[in-house]
């Protein structure tokens, strides 16, 4: 009873105006592997208060009993219902749409005495029928959550227990806050625990998200700091600690909370020492955890939000019909009445008519006529088409099917197809008007490419690596996974290896071996967990187009010039070692260990390589086991030190170098530990060299040829080393280190182990960890360097954001200040250019840091980090306290290529009508580069840049642009002009002038402001695509929410990552993309391709059919019931309306409920008006369902007049057919009933596009249904309808030539109008759609020449108005002074050259902003 009341409040509260949302909270929704049902979770409490966790133990019972005993247990429940609580709450939803609340209106009704019209049975009958439908759905579907929870309930986990003083088995349905429990490897996690021993050496624990958000690659959590140097596994009884954290809430990439001890000692918690249920412990043999949320309270459950529901645009335009069909009602029912009164007013002293009460009262017309209105009411009660509903469920299920069933969604790389996560929006494909796309992994691969770099000021253009891309283009994209040397100029190059995570097969490109399928390095074990893993494909961004880099030859030189005499003094100034070197080495080192890469081997899947680790490790001698244990030793005694010299530095307080959590220290390394660890590790041979003169590659074997590879004992070569990263530019940076014999081979929490060319291994202490954050845009890494022994901060990060955080001054001298300014000019040009080429750039830069700075900044991280309150604000401070004053070392380029497809759907798109937007947080001169790639922008169209640093400048750009296209394209402008009617969107221009957008996300910042949003609204109707760079995942929520608003058009997001997610759930429809960077996209989305280019179908064919179907089967619905109660209101006029029926009930009921009920389900469902490949070759055909053609007002209005008409032929043709005769009521029903039903029927055959045997047997099958019934009904109710029955008029009127005369003509006759009418439609006025479907008729060649001259017409029309437009121009045509010359408008036939001349206009406007007010602005020069 008491879940039932927080269940009817919490619905109470959403109800009355829903729960407020936290500010700080992320309006994610992501699945849980484990929380599989559909019940929607309550809003999680407000972060920022507290709850208390203290052990399950005897010592703290009352404690406990205070504070965790009140928590939650680990069950969880995902199902609705109950077997006492099922009937009334499953009523209770149903009865929350207001059709079945007016159903129930007329059954409680129909049982008043004065005001019946029905038998009461006969009144309830459509209602139960429905009801009970919707609740076996209900039922069945629930029974299933039920299942799978009973399932996950009972699953088992080892909990400690303190009667037996040991971990037992137990249920996860038992587990509680403040448990401690041991998981072994591959076991799934029950609750969220923060972790508290690791078997590990390091405390490092790997586990899996797949479960939570998809990603498949491997993640690191660390044992709390202060238990990982523990000798052994914790033990509970000893554990005397307590956790503060916050309460529960759904942000998976937070955890704020400290571990107090008994001494009052707090160390910081943060996500990294958290393990949230539905994760995967792997590589790990066990590991312990004490319970901090439990059940209904952890992530994962507060984050399953269940299916979501959406109402769709057409289904809003229904329920607004449904409310005119009730005003019909009204008044139709207002004239029975009135007419009843007057009828008996009329003959009011006639007592056969005015039938007085038992006690000779006799009823006043007036009160009678007050008693027929809502007996009226119950009669016509079949005008509101209880059915429709049912209907369209079910319709709707059967679209979905089709579009899961579509074999050309199906991707046979990911093993993947089209998922439909919202059932309900279908229809909604087919209306969309604006489409807002991410970039990376939507259009473009997400894989990443090494393509350039600059070092030092000094470009490396990578030709071979140029030509070896040129190669993997030439090769199949099916194959290109598989290719281990491709044929051609790529076998011809001298290199090495592909290095991947599983064995390359070198056989033919189209070959595929089953062993090498079966070796993936990604099998994930074996037991009982490894039946649970969804993923078991190769390690995300491992392709050989992605790890194969060959090397720049000129670098090359330069890195041979390195050797280990260079770095022999510990000296910061090496006279004989010039600048340019020490900048390439810094510069290789930061893309080896800026990371969070996790290193594995494929011969022991996902094992973590280390140097610490026992397993695998040759040991060849005595002396080698008395350095392993001394070192061990020392791990385990020494206390650690922030110097890593032979003595700690002198002003480092050592308490706080060993209060660091994972988050942002790791624990260095001791001296004797470096000491043994170098005199252990042996200098690595040039086996990683991609130098074409040095290493020479045999391609009918799979090793190396040439040379002779060492490691490290115990572990793999490099090339045979597997990274594990969270995005593809990590790995992609990491390989090019690679390539360049600088290979990450060992990473710990501690330290991070890289080997880099003739200086061989490094290692270097980890001390903290700065990840990627969106507001930061860039991630850093502070080590203690081996060489110089100082502490060092390398950051990579966006070009605009590093810029800003370098140095002003060198403390060197003016000489090497001006070395770095120079530097800082060439790798800004350096930078540009790779933009121009549409490469993504990243900046790589480092810090060197005294240990009295690094020691006064720790000692503030400190308490950052232990505090639970505004913790990610403080942890901000503290990291830009850390990132400034820094040296730039140089740069990158990186190629994400555009996938299959993508240019030729985007053109399609633009045909269709749709307005194109991309939203990316790229440069902007890469997402300009891609926008002309994938055909966005042609290179006819003109561009207008909005770039500027101020709000009153972004107003006046704007405005100056949007008289510059109304004056070039009047039409346009005055339909873009929205003073007018703000929700009217402006049609799509296939003539006039074609612009297109260009704003970065500052300006976008002002544009977004209310006060400028109606004119930014306005310049962006003008242009057939806008493109947002650098724009933030929050700016991109807000235009899509600002277009979707304001212009009240149908819009549709996509994207594939996890910036995307708010934009994806703010739009009417959101499509997610399966692609490399997890599953929090497609988690979030309506529905989810695999690749862009399904988009074109899902859209043009499918969200065609679905919107036309589900248009034309909700009018038919309204016509057949307004038609069939039409014959019940004629004759009222000739029975005194006195609400009496003249056929029988059942009758009645059932001809809506069964006889006419199926065909238009199965023409919703399988109705095709235009074959597929014609809606793929002429995309313009979408642009009938962006404006709604199917479903006008216009349209719903005409049927009903139809439906009129057709009632009154099909009541008034027996009427005076049978008028002087002498048969009974229900024998004159009889034919009306009959003729009803074949005019309702035809008139779907009519209006069908494509009969089908389905839609045949259908047809007949109901025909044969009502006369089988009737017949039955009439030889067996003899006296069902006292004093009138329907005994045996059905068989008499068979035998009857009279009875078929009247049905045959009363059906032409009825349907002679709409024959006639949609025959001189489809040969006078054909729209095109008619005009495709006659293309669908022809002859395949025939059909082959029409399309032919069907696009030649439309080209001429666009070639004649672009030749006149240009001709305009040039007459007008001369130069530009004042405010029209800070835009650029180009022709951009190339890209890569006028890019420099937009850079120079689009900056003009905030440089002479003050001076332009007063005199205008003169033409930006051009070279």
């Amino acid at each position: 009873m008491t879940e039932f009341l927080q269940w009817a409040r919490y619905h109470w509260q959403r109800l009355i105006g829903g729960a407020p949302r936290n500010n700080d909270e992320r309006p994610y929704n992501y699945s849980s592997l484990l929380a599989c049902g559909g019940k929607s979770s309550p809003n999680p409490k407000l972060a920022g208060k507290h709850r208390i966790v203290v052990p399950h133990l005897r010592p703290f019972k009352d404690e406990y009993e205070k504070f965790s005993g009140t928590y939650v247990n680990n069950r969880i429940r995902t199902t609705k219902y109950t077997l006492l609580n099922f009937v009334p709450r499953n009523l209770f939803e149903q009865f929350h749409r207001a059709a079945n609340l007016y159903f129930l209106f007329l059954v409680v009704l129909n049982w008043v005495p004065l005001v019946e019209a029905f038998q009461k049975e006969i009144t309830m009958l459509p209602l139960v029928v429905v009801l009970t439908i919707i609740a076996i759905k209900d039922g069945l579907e629930d029974y299933r959550k039920y299942k799978i929870d009973k399932q996950i309930n009972n699953l088992v986990t080892r909990v400690y227990s303190r009667k037996e003083k040991k971990y037992v088995d137990q249920c996860w349905k038992d587990v509680t806050v403040g448990d401690f429990i041991r998981l072994s490897c591959n076991e799934v996690i029950p609750a969220d625990m923060v972790l508290l021993f690791s078997s590990d050496p390091d405390g490092i624990c790997h586990i899996e998200t797949s479960g939570l958000d998809g990603e498949s690659n491997l993640k690191q959590r660390q044992v709390v700091r202060g238990y990982a140097e523990q000798d052994s596994e914790v033990d509970p009884e000893k554990f005397s600690s307590r956790i503060e954290c916050e309460n529960p809430n759904n942000d998976l990439n937070r955890f704020r909370g400290f571990l107090e001890h008994s001494n009052k000692e707090r160390v910081g918690l943060s996500k990294e020492n958290v393990l949230l249920r539905g994760c995967t412990v792997r590589n790990t043999e066990a590991v312990v955890g004490i319970v901090v949320y439990a059940g209904h309270e952890t992530k994962a459950m507060l984050n399953n939000s269940g299916p979501r529901y959406k109402r769709s645009k057409l289904e809003r335009r229904a329920n607004t019909d449904v409310l005119w069909c009730v005003l019909l009602l009204v008044l139709m029912c207002f004239t029975g009445a009135l007419g009843h009164g007057i009828w008996l007013s009329r003959y009011e002293n006639i007592l056969f008519f005015n039938i007085p009460e038992p006690d000779g009262h006799v009823i006043s017309p007036v009160l009678a006529g007050f008693y027929m209105f809502w007996t009226m009411i119950i009669l016509l009660q079949v005008l509101i088409p209880i059915s429709l509903y049912v209907s369209i469920e079910i319709v709707k299920l059967g679209q979905i099917y089709f579009i899961q069933s579509d074999v050309d969604f199906y991707n046979e790389k990911m093993d993947s197809t089209v998922q439909c996560r919202a059932l309900n929006i279908a229809e909604d494909l087919g209306q969309i008007q604006y489409l807002f796309s991410d970039k990376t992994g939507t259009l473009t691969e997400n894989k990443m490419v090494f393509r350039r770099c600059s070092v030092a000021g000094f470009d490396y253009c990578h030709e071979e690596n140029a030509k070896r891309l040129e190669s993997y283009q030439e090769a199949s994209s099916e194959d290109e996974d598989f290719a281990g040397a491709p044929s051609g100029s790529l076998s011809n190059m001298a290199k090495l290896k592909a290095p991947s995570c599983r064995a390359v097969h070198n056989g033919p490109l189209g070959s595929k071996s089953p062993t090498h399928l079966a070796g993936s390095c990604f099998t994930l074990g074996s037991g009982e967990g490894a039946s649970e893993v969804p993923h078991s494909r190769q390690a995300a961004f491992s392709s050989p187009i992605e790890t194969d880099v060959v090397p720049d030859t000129r670098l090359l030189d330069k890195f041979s010039q390195i050797t280990p005499q260079f770095f022999t003094p510990l000296d910061e100034t090496i006279p004989s070692l010039p600048l340019e070197t020490l900048y390439i080495v810094d510069f290789f080192i930061a893309l080896a260990i800026c990371n969070t890469v996790v290193v594995s081997a494929p011969n022991q899947p996902r094992q973590k390589i280390g140097l610490s680790s026992l397993s695998g490790m040759p040991i060849k001698s005595l002396e080698e086991i008395k350095n392993l244990f001394q070192r061990l030793s020392v791990r385990r005694s020494s206390s650690p030190s922030l110097a890593s010299g032979k003595e700690p530095s002198s002003g480092v307080p050592n308490p706080f170098v060993s209060r660091l959590s994972l988050f942002s220290r790791m624990k260095p390394v001791s001296p004797v530990e470096e000491e043994v660890s170098q005199m252990r590790v042996s200098p690595q041979a040039s086996s990683n060299s991609a130098c074409p003169t040095e290493v020479k590659i045999q391609t009918s074997d799979a090793g190396v040829t040439n040379g002779k590879a060492e490691s490290l004992p115990g572990q793999p070569l490099a090339s045979n080393l597997c990274y594990e990263a969270e995005s593809p530019d990590e790995a992609a940076l990491v390989y090019a280190a690679r390539a360049y014999r600088c290979t990450l081979q060992s990473r710990t929490p501690e330290q991070v182990i890289v080997d880099f060319a003739a200086l061989g291994p490094l290692t270097f202490q980890l001390l903290h960890i700065l990840p990627f954050d969106s507001v930061r845009k860039r991630m850093s890494v502070v080590v203690r360097h081996p060489l110089s022994n100082q502490v060092v901060v390398y950051t990579k990060g966006a070009d605009s954001v590093i810029m800003e955080l370098l140095s002003v001054a060198s403390p060197d001298g003016a000489s090497l200040g001006n070395q770095e300014t120079m530097i800082r000019g060439r790798t800004q040009k350096h930078l540009d250019e790779y933009a121009e080429r549409g490469l993504r750039t990243l900046c790589i830069a480092k810090r060197v840091m005294s240990d009295t700075e690094y020691t006064e900044w720790l000692r503030n991280h400190f308490l950052a980090e232990t505090s639970i309150d505004n913790r990610e604000d403080l942890l901000l401070e503290s990291a830009m306290r850390l990132e400034n004053k820094l040296t730039l070392l140089g740069a990158t380029g990186i190629e994400d290529r555009l996938q299959e497809g993508v240019p030729e759907s985007i053109e399609a798109l633009h045909e269709a009508g749709i307005k194109i937007w991309m939203l990316t947080g790229d440069k902007q001169e890469t997402a300009v580069n891609i926008a002309y790639a994938c055909k966005l922008l042609a290179p006819e169209d003109k561009l207008f840049i909005l770039n500027t640093q101020s709000k009153d400048a972004c107003e006046m750009l704007m405005g100056t642009i949007l008289k510059e296209l109304q004056k070039k394209n009047p039409v346009s402008a005055k339909q873009a002009s929205l003073s007018e009617d703000l929700h009217q969107p402006p049609a799509a221009q296939d003539s006039g002038l074609q612009a297109g957008l260009i704003i970065t996300g500052k300006t976008l910042e002002f544009a977004l402001q209310e006060s400028l949003q109606r004119q930014f609204l306005e310049l962006t109707a003008c242009c057939q695509a806008v493109v947002c760079c650098r724009a933030t995942p929050l700016q991109k929520s807000e235009v899509v929410k600002l277009v979707r608003n304001h212009l009240r058009v149908m819009t549709l997001a996509i994207g594939d990552g996890a910036n995307d997610v708010s934009m994806i759930q703010v739009a009417d429809v959101g499509i997610g993309i399966s692609g490399q960077e997890g599953m929090q996209a497609v988690m979030a989305s309506d529905f989810a391709v695999s690749q862009f280019k399904h988009l074109s179908k899902l859209l043009l064919v499918h969200g065609h059919w679905c919107y036309t179907r589900l248009s034309n089967m909700i009018l038919y619905f309204f016509y057949k019931n307004v038609a069939y109660v039409n014959l019940l209101f004629w004759y009222q006029f000739f029975c005194g309306f006195s609400g009496t029926s003249m056929t029988d009930y059942w009758v009645l009921i059932f001809f809506n409920l069964l006889f006419t009920s199926a065909p238009p389900v199965i023409y919703g469902v399988l109705e095709k008006d235009v074959s597929a490949e014609t809606l793929m070759q002429l995309p313009e055909l979408y642009k009938s369902g962006q404006g709604s053609e199917a479903y006008l007002p216009l349209a719903f209005w005409i049927t009903l007049l139809d439906a009129f008409y057709q009632s009154l032929v099909c009541f008034f043709v027996p009427y005076y057919t049978y008028q002087d005769s002498d048969i009974d009521i229900f024998t004159f029903g009889n034919p009306l009933n009959t003729a009803a039903l074949f005019i309702i029927i035809f008139h779907l055959v009519i209006e069908s596009k494509s009969l089908t045997w389905i839609h045949m047997l259908v047809i007949v099958g109901s025909i044969l249904s009502y006369f089988v019934f009737t017949l039955a009904f009439g030889a067996m109710c003899v006296t069902c309808n006292p004093p009138s029955n329907p005994y045996r008029i059905m068989q008499e009127h068979m035998l009857d030539p009279m009875f078929y005369l009247v049905c045959v003509l009363t059906t032409c006759v009825a349907l002679l109008p709409r024959f006639i009418y949609r025959i001189l439609q489809g040969s006078l006025f054909p729209s095109p759609i008619l005009r495709a479907k006659h293309l669908d008729r022809l002859m395949p060649k025939e059909r082959t020449e029409a399309l032919k001259k069907w696009r030649g017409a439309r080209k001429m029309t666009q070639v004649t108005s672009k030749y006149g437009d240009y001709s305009a121009d040039k007459s007008e045509r001369r130069p530009m002074s004042g405010p029209s010359a800070v835009f650029a408008m180009m022709p951009a036939t190339s890209c890569a050259v006028e890019q420099r001349n937009l850079s120079l206009c689009e900056t003009a406007l905030d440089s002479d902003y003050s001076e332009t007010k007063a005199s205008g602005m003169a033409e930006p020069s051009k070279g």
